[in-house]
């Protein structure tokens, strides 16, 4: 989500069509869709707010409407979990604030796991049901947002120089194992943090993750 990916020649419906591009068989090789594709991916660009611009070219759109021709595009492959790599990179507050609300809905509504990883704590208080905050592979913060504040997360970011160690009790840390990765990811709505997605995978994560339910 940080690169939008879209084709930048080819109309905003037609990005959205690629998500189906996985399962769209002979008629792929045509160079068409569905008509069942075509009105799903209208219903979608209707509920990211943006059908009315279904027929203009991808590149003629702002970073916000191009950030929802992606969500859509992600909806058509009928995702069960979404990973959202700094959705809100690219763009200004107001439209970051959007693009999470908007995000939180499908979870919400849905029922779609989302993982989202953001450097903004702010962006994690408002839009996160749950926080898990990662540091070098290590849970350091695990819990409802509600019962947070900001300082509460001073630990996920400060540098160890900066604190003594001698000094500031430290919250007990929790090895993260792949097990655990994956319950997380399957009871979610919003994750929030410092992430590289790529890593979900692998034996480690590396930074910090913020994980709604």
């Amino acid at each position: 989500f940080q690169q939008f990916n879209l084709i930048g020649r080819l109309s905003v419906l037609t990005n959205v069509l690629t998500g189906t591009l996985h399962h769209a068989g002979a008629i792929n090789l045509l160079g068409g869709f569905s008509s069942a594709d075509r009105k799903r991916a209208m219903e979608l660009l209707d509920r990211v707010g943006i059908a009315h611009k279904a027929a203009e070219p991808a590149r003629s759109l702002s970073g916000g409407q191009q950030q929802r021709v992606a969500i859509a595009r992600a909806l058509m492959q009928r995702p069960r979990v979404i990973l959202a790599d700094e959705p809100g990179a690219s763009l200004d507050p107001r439209m970051s604030d959007s693009v999470l609300e908007l995000l939180r809905g499908i979870a919400s509504e849905d029922g779609i796991p989302v993982l989202v990883s953001l450097h903004v704590v702010d962006l994690a208080m408002r839009h996160a049901d749950r926080i898990v905050g990662l540091k070098h592979g290590e849970v350091v913060v695990a819990a409802p947002t509600s019962t947070l504040t900001a300082a509460d997360l001073d630990v996920v970011y400060e540098h160890e120089e900066d604190a003594d160690v001698d000094d500031v009790a430290r919250p007990p840390r929790v090895v993260v194992d792949r097990r655990q990765r994956i319950a997380a990811a399957r009871g979610g709505a919003i994750c929030v943090g410092e992430m590289d997605l790529d890593e979900l995978a692998g034996d480690e994560i590396q930074g910090q993750a913020i994980i709604t339910h």
